[in-house]
């Protein structure tokens, strides 16, 4: 499924509030895309002539406008050089829908607008006509073309929603080819969990979306009674500036006959959306209208459906000297009728500001994995202005566009020190990020965010490689110490003003120390058995250069150990309670296969291993009639690796498939001896 496919109708929404927003004194239109692109630090590597040169970047997607004047022409000579149109295999490919040329706009334009490294050149996989209902198997075989045509990275800006171990594997083939991979996360959020492939891949860097540059990133804040609740400024609403308070009325759908009776003066109105009446169309603005007649401070509109929505007051319907005098705001019909239910003269505080570093309600979020961390970075991708196929340009919002950012801030590294490998790439752009905070100030999870918003500059001027970029801790009732090592990389071979600090919770003990010029060592300890999910960040000062790296610690009750024995790996679970049964499943960590067994007090657990791999074991412990989590890892590196069939086959079907091979051959035998 195109990630953007649910949320494809906010394109017309939005059309109205973003020309609002894109005035400037003169009321001329700028492209975001000349906002986004510096707003996240192109211009230090243009002073220093770092544009992309020599770089291919694969977009698997649905093909490329190779006509539009900023991708112009395809073959050796001019954009887009290369690709592949699996939907039509006789053609060349084109996109018909769209969804790519605006993907590859935001990589490589170079023209009236302007990418993140405009003079990349693009390999283009058609792996859809439309961008929905995407093949798993052509995102695979594009991946598979990608690598056979040298691509540098890739970027994949659509996906499924769902995991797909098969899209895993191919990503990990173009990682082992140093092909750096972008995977956008998603519009699904703000939900948890809600990330699939190939964005869900361990290797790949997977990118959430904040809003643009300022002049776009108008939020709101909602609270009632000192409650805070999730709303979107609608569009043609300014920036507030001082808090609207005022004493919560609810007046039905805002119709004119509606509060002619009710006290609405200096309160803040809630409404339905819609009408009562079928077929009337109440635009917003004509709600709002009404509302401000009746000397409404503010308006809150909750959704006739669930879910939340972006409304316009501006739109094409409006009387001509039609401007919005109070500030308007969606909210989702669940906490829309929770306030209307729970009215009984509240009072609400509305703030609209300008926040540019805040997440997309859109962006999908993690967790995906107990053992590593998605998303791991995010980047502009709401209100973005980029090529359209047919010459144009549209404006568009998702997590397919922040991805695209990524991807050209790799290519402008990889062109300043080519030797850079992919997994020293992330590295770069990870440590070297900005915070997002929300509407309070306070920083998003790394679950929501990862280690925070792309910072090109800094990553470009960064001399220091942190491996890993983030990472995740285990610890226990009976094993409360983690300790880790990073791997480090002076780039310039210098190694002055090195400091360790730590910025996680108090019941967390914390030391780094550098044992020598490539290798820190970090010990982690919980002071306290405080069991649950913990989150912090490692802040490396070097060279006057700040360096992030995000962890999650998960502390469990229980816990699960691991005894290798040649080829075979035994389990031993431990709780300071009495257990009765625990299923446990081991993942390869290089191809994502599982195996799962089974252990009670009396039967301990066992599996075979045939493969040099990291295995992350999770473990799910039955006690007193509850389940506690239980996590462990294990690096083998000494086997004799055998070949192993590379089908998605179950156990017991791959049991009864050998059997029936057996029984034909015997009767084979029995036949061919009559």
């Amino acid at each position: 499924m195109k990630f953007l496919a649910i949320f494809s109708f906010i394109v017309v929404i939005l059309m109205g509030f973003i020309l609002t927003q894109v005035m400037d004194s003169e009321n001329q239109i700028n492209t975001y895309l000349e906002k986004s692109v510096p707003f996240v630090g192109t211009d230090i590597p243009r002073i220093e002539g770092i544009d992309g040169t020599g770089i291919k970047i694969a977009i698997i997607d649905t093909g490329v406008d190779f006509n539009h004047p900023d991708l112009f022409g395809w073959g050796p000579d001019g954009k887009v050089v290369g690709g592949y149109n699996f939907i039509q295999e006789d053609q060349p490919p084109m996109d018909n829908n769209g969804h790519g040329t605006q993907v590859a706009g935001v990589i490589a334009a170079d023209g009236q607008a302007v990418g993140v490294a405009p003079k990349a050149k693009i390999l283009a996989y058609k792996v859809s006509e439309n961008g929905e209902g995407v093949s798993s198997d052509l995102i695979i075989r594009a991946i598979e073309k990608a690598i056979e045509d040298d691509a540098n990275i890739i970027n994949i800006s659509l996906g499924v929603n769902k995991t797909n171990t098969k899209i895993e594997r191919a990503v990990n083939q173009a990682l082992e080819k140093e092909i750096f991979v972008v995977a956008a996360a998603g519009n699904d959020g703000p939900g948890l969990g809600t990330i699939g492939s190939p964005g869900q891949n361990f290797g790949s860097v997977t990118v959430g979306a904040t809003y643009n540059n300022l002049t776009s990133s108008l939020i709101a804040t909602l609270e009632v009674n000192d409650k805070p609740y999730t709303v979107i400024p609608m569009a043609g609403n300014k920036k507030t500036e001082n808090s609207v308070s005022g004493k919560l009325v609810f007046g039905g759908y805002g119709k004119a006959d509606e509060l002619k009776d009710l006290d609405v003066k200096d309160a803040i109105l809630i409404v339905e959306r819609g009408s009562d009446v079928e077929g009337e169309l109440l635009y917003f603005s004509i709600k709002e209208t009404n509302a401000a007649n009746a000397g409404a401070k503010a308006m809150i509109v909750y959704n006739n459906i669930p879910g939340i929505f972006f409304g316009e007051l501006i739109h094409e319907f409006i009387e001509p000297d039609y401007s919005p005098r109070i500030p308007v705001v969606s909210i989702d019909r669940e906490e829309g009728l929770e306030i209307v239910e729970s009215i009984n003269g509240g009072q609400a505080t509305l703030n609209l500001f300008f926040n540019p570093d805040y997440l997309a309600h859109f962006s999908s979020r993690g967790p995906v994995s107990p053992f590593y961390i998605k998303p791991e970075i995010v980047a502009p991708g709401a209100y973005i202005n980029t090529t359209q196929s047919n010459a144009g340009y549209n404006f568009t919002s998702g997590t397919s566009y922040a991805a695209p950012h990524v991807s050209g801030a790799a290519a402008l590294l990889l062109q300043k020190n080519p030797e850079l490998h992919h997994h020293e790439i992330k590295s770069l752009l990870l440590t070297t990020v900005e915070p997002v905070s929300d509407a309070y100030g306070n920083e998003f999870s790394i679950q929501e965010t990862g280690a925070g918003r792309l910072n090109i500059a800094k990553a470009f001027d960064a001399k220091l490689i942190i491996e890993p970029p983030n990472f995740v801790a285990l610890t226990s009732s009976d094993n409360k110490v983690f300790e880790k090592q990073f791997q480090l990389k002076s780039l310039d071979d210098t190694w002055g003003g090195f400091d360790v600090t730590f910025d996680g919770p108090e019941f967390i003990g914390f030391s780094g120390e550098l044992v020598n010029e490539n290798i820190l060592n970090v010990k982690m300890s919980m002071l306290e058995n405080n069991f649950g999910e913990h989150e912090g960040k490692i802040k490396i000062s070097h060279e006057g250069t700040q360096y992030v790296v995000p962890f999650i610690l998960h502390h469990t009750s229980g816990s699960i150990s691991i005894v290798q024995q040649n080829e075979k790996l035994f389990f031993d679970i431990y709780h300071p309670e009495e257990w009765s049964f625990a299923k446990i499943v081991i993942t390869n960590s290089e191809d994502g296969r599982i195996n799962t067994t089974t252990a009670t007090p009396d039967k301990s657990a066992s599996i075979d291993v045939y493969e040099n791999a990291e295995y992350w074991v999770d473990a799910k412990i039955r006690v007193n009639g509850n389940t506690s989590s239980a996590y462990n890892t294990i690096d083998i590196k000494t086997l004799d690796e055998r070949e192993r069939l590379d089908f998605d086959i179950p156990e017991r079907q791959m049991g009864i498939i050998a059997g029936a091979v057996i029984i034909i051959g015997i009767v084979g035998i029995v036949l061919a001896r009559r």
